[in-house]
């Protein structure tokens, strides 16, 4: 996801090896300057940022580690933009907003992601079909909102006008704490596609607009979301197809240029892959340094307080068991792209590219594993130690593999067990810490 532009940042930190070394300086920012150049950023935004890292690395005094703070201080600065980030909640539900976006963004796609991403959060949303342009996005909002166990609006032979004026009743007196406004798009911005826009607007009132552009569409991207904020001022952008550009300049050009805050970011084509854009975050992850904090708060919507104490008894036990195993990989699949979760371990980053096109779904090796988990008895998923002989063939013959494969898998998960009670011993603790804190955070929005 930041592969390219993390390599650049990498490779102008090396340039700097020794103390006041105005030389390894001036090679360090033209390093930088190359990689934010070939990532796409605008040339007024790359002069600002090395001129800014220019004079915090020589007020600071040069060498590595300042040079690698005041990149990251700088960088943080440029992404930050006035308004907010995440999802804000109306005082009074529910909460409308206006999803806006040219053809082929993600637009949609996205509005099922945010749809899933405030379920998970507790909340009850509605998501009302405004696109009338593009032929079958009704259906394909049905079918998506169906897959991501939300509500679905939709009125026959009316104006999207219509459809959302009684979404929004149906958003009030159905008790809904969101409403998603799906609007069509087209391929370039035309004056009926922003008269629909403001029609719909003026109709329902939304408290917030967001555009809904293609990380890969560069400067086109910025411009297009430029032109949507002078016609109908937008209060923020969503990034889509982020895992697929290895770029990435467009987020810095639209939030330094245009001053609109980034919300969120689609890093994978599964509905949960969808991530709040917090800039600090977002830097600290861009300089290979993880989110645990976001991987927190994602795992915290997912497994409940008392399951997380109860895995963590058992994990420092070493007492893991093939239900357990189960039971996690079904959680890790509602996390997202495997590709986004190890960018957010610290360490792991430089690993996400390589594991961009796992899919849980459809590993063999996973299918296999589970194959095998389901051919044991209930006793032998919690106890694997009765694994003998005789028990490993007949699993093996149920689960289609050889013995050795049995062999193989139980090995890895005796050394995947051993891992994890070590790593309980120091880091789990404090993982658990910021889960509970996320889920004091929900609690109070």
């Amino acid at each position: 996801m930041f592969s390219a532009i993390q390599d650049g940042f990498q490779n102008a930190i090396n340039k700097i090896r020794f103390h006041d070394d105005e030389k390894a300086l001036k090679k360090a920012l033209d390093e930088l300057k190359k990689a934010l150049l070939k990532s796409d950023v605008h040339y007024k935004v790359l002069k600002e940022l090395l001129s800014d890292v220019e004079q915090k690395t020589k007020s600071a005094g040069i060498g590595k580690k300042s040079f690698l703070d005041s990149l990251q201080s700088s960088l943080t600065n440029i992404l930050n933009a006035p308004g907010n980030y995440g999802f804000i909640f109306a005082s009074k539900p529910p909460t409308i907003i206006l999803m806006s976006g040219l053809q082929g963004s993600g637009k949609t796609t996205t509005t099922i992601k945010l749809a899933n991403y405030l379920k998970l959060k507790g909340k009850k949303v509605l998501v009302a079909a405004c696109d009338l342009q593009r032929l079958a996005a009704v259906e394909q909002l049905r079918q998506l909102s169906s897959q991501a166990e939300v509500d679905f609006f939709y009125i026959e032979n009316t104006t999207a006008v219509d459809i959302a004026k009684e979404a929004k009743k149906k958003a009030e007196q159905g008790l809904y704490d969101v409403l998603l406004v799906d609007t069509a798009g087209r391929l370039a911005i035309d004056e009926a596609l922003m008269n629909e826009l403001e029609d719909i607007k003026n109709s329902i009132n939304p408290n917030e607009i967001f555009y809904v552009v293609d990380s890969l569409s560069g400067q086109d991207g910025v411009k297009s979301a430029g032109l949507f904020h002078e016609k109908i001022k937008l209060d923020g952008v969503i990034l889509s197809k982020f895992d697929g550009d290895s770029k990435g300049g467009i987020a810095l050009s639209i939030a330094h240029q245009l001053g609109i805050p980034l919300r969120f970011i689609g890093v994978g084509e599964k509905i949960p892959d969808l991530e709040v854009f917090i800039p600090d975050r977002i830097v600290s992850r861009l300089m290979g340094a993880g989110d645990i904090q976001s991987l927190a708060e994602k795992t915290a919507s997912i497994i409940s307080e008392k399951e997380a104490k109860n895995l963590s008894k058992k994990i420092k036990k070493g007492k893991f068991t093939f239900n357990d195993f189960l039971a996690q990989l079904e959680n890790l699949k509602k996390l997202g792209s495997m590709q986004s979760i190890l960018s957010m371990v610290p360490g792991l980053s430089n690993m996400s590219s390589a594991l961009k096109d796992v899919d849980l779904d459809n590993s063999k090796e996973i299918n296999q594993i589970k194959a095998m988990i389901f051919s044991m008895t209930p006793k032998e998923r919690e106890n694997p130690e009765l694994l003998n002989g005789s028990r490993k063939k007949r699993i093996a013959a149920g689960a289609g593999i050889d013995v050795s494969d049995v062999n193989r898998f139980l090995k890895q998960f005796e050394n995947a067990a051993k891992m994890a009670k070590k790593f309980s011993k120091g880091g789990m603790g404090d993982f658990m810490n910021l889960m509970k804190e996320a889920r004091m955070g929900q609690l109070r929005r």
